[in-house]
């Protein structure tokens, strides 16, 4: 009889890449201390730029259930960026802005929801790596797609650079006060529930 899939929700650090094996030079996910059973894996993987919520599980069938069902589920990142964001570039987020995508095809995005934060800290534990130079702002941005470096893309449309980039949940399940290289086990039924998923047949 298998043993039942495990279930992990790390803070990913900057400068470390979603992934346990890599041909080039970078922070891997086994540099953590920590024992990660066989057959842990990475889903909805953040680059290594980008920090925060990291789902990590031996259940080959959440990427499928998360973000490849008919339900489209929530993301959310706070973000900073260089400049203070105007009231009308804020709209532009909110409504949608030309990207380019996969193959150079220009691509509007679609409505999200986009606030400002005066204070970051409320919803996650940022740390002292403060990138970007007076002024700044942190922008709560949250998305139920993925196009590739999407949140990057969509803030370079409005002139704005992205310093940093934290994942601060997935649907219900939320970083909250989890230090960055840090990890939290959690339970099958409580992960499912937050990520507001079935679940996964046996394999």
């Amino acid at each position: 009889m298998s043993s039942p899939n495990r279930y992990f929700v790390l803070n990913k650090p900057f400068d470390m890449v979603s992934q346990f094996v890599s041909t080039h030079n970078v922070g891997l996910l086994g540099d953590i201390d920590f024992d990660f059973p066989e057959g842990t894996h990475a889903i909805g993987r953040l680059d290594n730029h980008s920090e925060g919520l990291l789902l990590l599980t031996t259940n080959k069938k959440v990427t499928r259930l998360l973000f490849s069902s008919d339900i489209p589920h929530k993301r959310t990142y706070l973000v900073q960026v260089n400049k203070e964001v105007s009231p009308e570039n804020l709209r532009r987020l909110q409504t949608g802005v030309p990207i380019k995508i996969k193959g150079g095809v220009e691509y509007i995005t679609p409505p999200c929801e986009v606030k400002i934060v005066h204070d970051p800290e409320m919803y996650c534990d940022p740390g002292d790596r403060l990138t970007a130079y007076p002024p700044f702002t942190w922008l709560m941005i949250t998305l139920t797609e993925g196009k590739f470096h999407q949140v990057r893309k969509m803030v370079n449309a409005v002139r704005h650079k992205c310093k940093r980039l934290i994942r601060v949940s997935i649907e219900d399940l939320r970083l909250d006060d989890l230090a960055p290289g840090s990890i939290r086990e959690m339970k099958e039924e409580e992960i499912f529930r937050l990520l507001k998923i079935t679940s996964a047949p046996a394999p």
